[in-house]
């Protein structure tokens, strides 16, 4: 199992849009979710910063192959069609990356 952290800003005039999304995320996406292998996935919100951090835990073999399936379904293409205009990434990112990445420095179960 590999532990996920990310973080991306979010558009103050679209943080209620964006709330009302994930307060009912639809089925399928939950599923696709699933299907790629993803368990325990919390997104939390840092206000007034309008700071999005995304943790969760990969328990696949092939993340590239698992994050590929999850970019070309349709359904998901429509829900971040609704989701990506409520989110300003960081100038930071890696290239390629639309949510930044983030190093694991501790741990403790």
């Amino acid at each position: 199992m590999q532990r996920m952290g990310m973080v991306i800003g979010v558009k103050p005039e679209m943080l209620q849009t964006y709330k009302q999304l994930h307060a009912a995320v639809w089925p399928e996406i939950l599923a696709l979710i699933t299907r790629c292998n993803i368990r325990n996935y919390t997104i939390f919100l840092r206000e007034p910063e309008n700071l999005l951090f995304g943790y969760y835990e990969y328990h696949g073999s092939d993340y590239e192959a698992d994050m590929a399936l999850m970019a070309a379904d349709p359904k998901n293409q429509e829900w971040w069609s609704f989701c990506i205009p409520c989110q300003a990434p960081l100038e930071t990112r890696a290239e390629g990356e639309w949510w930044a990445m983030m190093e694991p420095v501790f741990h403790m179960d």
